[in-house]
């Protein structure tokens, strides 16, 4: 995306010919030099990282680094003092100049995360509730365009999508973009909560995730956010539009489609 726009951009990660990596410190100062701006993606929400956060914006200042741009979460706000909201907290008070991303739950989430189907059910503690699921391509738009341009310096920026859908929608919105049958079934939040721990969650990201299936169950994170417009001055990609665009290549589609 950056590239595109004519920008020389660096992907790093623990596998990439870039090598980044979170606990290896001497992987930080080579992808940082000659940088003029970084987009930061945790090591996940289960442990607190804002101490090696902190560490890594020293050596980014050190390197020249104008502008640092963090994925975090929209969910921030139903786990005060969290993993997340601790990173967020690191940023804010580290010496370059800084913007944070709150998206939503991804559209994606359907096709390669948490909200996958399994034989073509989704179980999930959240019953009635909706959520306005954010497309990750207008995630990665929106940090683009915040880093190249240098704005929002300071600010927490909500993104969604244009429209909360509960599960139910959702599924049905799956089946039509997949060709196979889609079907959303509650699941108890003390039995999912077993199960994570059953199956060696870590008790961090354990309280990360109820909180957030919370948020969506009780209807407090069904708001719609206006970032993408905000940031990109157009309207956030629907789930439809999404769906149509990836369900049709996920792998359980695929699949649901061999089996008919």
């Amino acid at each position: 995306m950056l590239e595109d726009q004519g920008h020389h951009a660096v992907a790093a990660s623990r596998k990439s010919p870039a090598r980044f990596d979170w606990h290896d410190t001497s992987t930080w100062q080579p992808v940082l030099a000659g940088a003029d701006g970084v987009f930061i993606v945790g090591p996940g929400s289960a442990r607190d990282w804002s101490g090696p956060l902190t560490s890594l914006l020293e050596v980014a200042e050190g390197e020249g680094v104008q502008h640092a741009v963090l994925l975090s979460a929209r969910a921030v706000e139903f786990l005060p003092g969290g993993a997340v909201y601790l990173a967020e907290r690191a940023l804010a008070a580290g010496p370059v100049p800084w913007t944070v991303l709150r998206p939503s739950h991804f559209a994606q989430n359907f096709t390669e995360a948490m909200f996958v189907p399994v034989d073509g059910l989704i179980r999930q503690p959240v019953g009635a509730g909706a959520e306005p699921f954010v497309d990750v391509r207008d995630v990665a738009e929106t940090a683009a365009k915040v880093l190249v341009e240098r704005t929002f310096i300071g600010e927490r920026i909500s993104l969604s999508g244009p429209a909360a859908l509960t599960f139910e929608e959702a599924a049905k919105t799956l089946s039509e973009a997949s060709g196979t049958t889609v079907r959303f079934a509650h699941e108890d939040p003390a039995d999912h909560e077993a199960g994570l721990r059953a199956a060696g969650t870590p008790e961090g990201y354990v309280r990360w995730r109820m909180a957030m299936l919370e948020a969506i169950r009780t209807g407090a994170d069904a708001y719609v956010s206006d970032g993408v417009q905000q940031v990109l001055g157009r309207a956030a990609t629907g789930f439809a539009d999404w769906a149509a665009r990836e369900v049709p290549r996920a792998a359980w589609a695929v699949e649901g489609r061999g089996q008919r």
